[in-house]
């Protein structure tokens, strides 16, 4: 006899979804990583919006600004002390030319890590294509980090 076919829960799915979204955004292909984004987003996470932070910087990164915002602050709602978050929104604010409100993220960034450093969080950000990793560079420096 063959071993009955068993399918992960659906609200592991949006997780997943949102982490392929995520790591494919950073590979710079966007258009697949909206589209696993977009299939994270009806589904049911495991926890409160918890898949939102990936599909928002998905769309941060691929530049629907305005829908990363939305999906960014709304995680942040839930988990208020997620670093990357917090940056990732910063640029997002920044790109929106909303000085006031990447200044505050600034703020954000700036208490949960006081010795952030720009040059080594672009060492360690995963986004593989030189142009799109130095528009959010630049972003973030706009808001005030250094």
């Amino acid at each position: 006899m063959s071993e009955p076919k068993v399918e992960p829960p659906p609200d592991l799915y949006s997780s997943g979804y949102a982490a392929l979204a995520e790591v494919l955004s950073c590979l710079g292909r966007t258009e697949d990583a909206l589209a696993a984004a977009a299939q994270a987003l009806p589904l049911k996470p495991l926890l409160v919006d918890e898949h939102l932070a990936g599909v928002g910087a998905a769309y941060a990164v691929a530049g629907r600004y305005e829908e990363a915002r939305a999906l960014l602050r709304r995680y942040l709602g839930h988990y208020p002390n997620i670093l990357p978050a917090h940056l990732m929104l910063a640029a997002v604010y920044s790109e929106l030319g909303q000085t006031a409100e990447a200044q505050k993220e600034t703020a954000e960034v700036l208490r949960l890590n006081p010795k952030f450093s720009l040059a080594v969080h672009k060492e360690r950000m995963p986004i593989k294509d030189p142009a799109v990793l130095e528009r959010h560079i630049a972003a973030l420096r706009k808001a005030g980090l250094k």
